[in-house]
């Protein structure tokens, strides 16, 4: 697969379709990126081989056109000359390097032009590389997420079914059960506060009585005293 070939099929490509359609999503970008690197480079090579053959071309121009203006001189002298004959001699040769200086003028205008078109193949190859690396760390990111969820998923599973939840499920109940105990044996009994406010009232009672014993013998007693 020639290089151009190989270029405009990644940058036509649907990454994210392709990458849905993949059964290992990181194992597919990882490939798209060694492809899209490898013809990067070789992008970058064959660029710089057109623009190694453009100074080439571009220094033949110049010759050509020095040598033309160099004819152009010596018509003009062979004609100052008398020369004529020297003249038309130089110009054929002027001629000769007019036409080498504009043949390789259209060489040198398509080199530049399909430098042109690679600079703007790399570009686009260099945005499609930096989509596919972004895309990469994403990938990379939800995959450790999704293994530290399923870690955690594992444990929380792990945890719920091991002897340590159970018996720490089986000392809560102890517990209850010993503090509900604790409060059926003080259940109906009387604090100390509550005993010797009691008592306090029962003695009031008790006082109360006496004197309502003690009230009809003192009212005879005075009725004797007074006959």
């Amino acid at each position: 697969m020639g290089i151009f070939t190989r270029f405009r099929d990644i940058v036509s490509s649907n990454m994210n379709a392709m990458l849905d359609r993949a059964e290992d999503p990181e194992k597919m970008i990882k490939l798209m990126i060694r492809e899209m690197e490898d013809t990067l480079v070789e992008l970058k090579a064959s660029c710089a081989g057109v623009m190694a053959d453009a100074r080439k071309v571009q220094r033949r121009l110049d010759e050509a056109m020095q040598r033309a203006t160099s004819w152009q001189d010596k018509a003009a002298l062979a004609v100052d000359k008398g020369r004529d004959d020297l003249a038309r001699e130089a110009l054929q040769e002027k001629r000769r390097y007019r036409r080498l200086a504009e043949a390789l003028e259209i060489e040198t205008a398509e080199l530049h032009s399909l430098i042109e078109q690679y600079h703007g193949d790399i570009r686009q190859l260099e945005d499609k590389l930096k989509s596919a690396r972004e895309k990469q760390r994403l990938l990379v990111q939800r995959h450790i997420h999704a293994q530290r969820k399923m870690r955690a998923q594992k444990e929380i599973r792990r945890v719920d079914s091991s002897d340590a939840v159970l018996k720490f499920e089986a000392l809560e109940s102890r517990i209850d059960r010993m503090e509900t105990e604790a409060d059926l044996i003080n259940f109906g009994r009387k604090t100390r506060l509550e005993e010797e406010l009691d008592t306090l009232t029962l003695d009031d009672e008790i006082e109360s009585e006496l004197q309502a014993l003690k009230r009809p013998g003192a009212e005879q007693a005075d009725l004797a005293d007074r006959e």
